[in-house]
């Protein structure tokens, strides 16, 4: 009952921008840590990038200083700023919510469908 959607993958130029949108419907009554995860071809999906409801964001260091990660007043909506793209960036994206705090007092960790990233001319 509770679901993540995104949007803004596709096909970016090396050095070009993106951003990523993630938004969260269904029984919610907060939700405490946004996060981003990727996952290209043969490789273990790892952190991208996270942040929590009081305000601490986390990189991992291959993104440092090129992504930012962040979430509006709502905490229903998280966003990933990608700047100047690398071929190494091309991945699965997946919007991830570890700890949903649902109406009825349960805590859900929900997952995104995930979304193509390629940088490629």
């Amino acid at each position: 009952q509770v679901q993540l959607v995104e949007s803004g993958g596709g096909l970016v130029q090396p050095g070009g921008s993106l951003r990523l949108s993630c938004a969260a419907s269904g029984s919610i009554f907060s939700i405490n840590t946004m996060a981003w995860y990727r996952q290209a071809p043969g490789k273990q999906r790892e952190l991208v990038a996270r942040i929590s409801s009081n305000g601490p964001t986390y990189y991992a260091d291959s993104v440092k200083g090129r992504f930012v990660i962040s979430r509006d007043n709502t905490q229903k909506l998280s966003y990933l700023q990608m700047n100047s793209l690398k071929p190494e960036d091309t991945a699965v994206y997946y919007c991830n919510c570890p700890d949903v705090l649902t109406t009825g007092r349960t805590y859900q960790g929900v997952w995104g469908q995930g979304t193509l990233v390629t940088v490629s001319s």
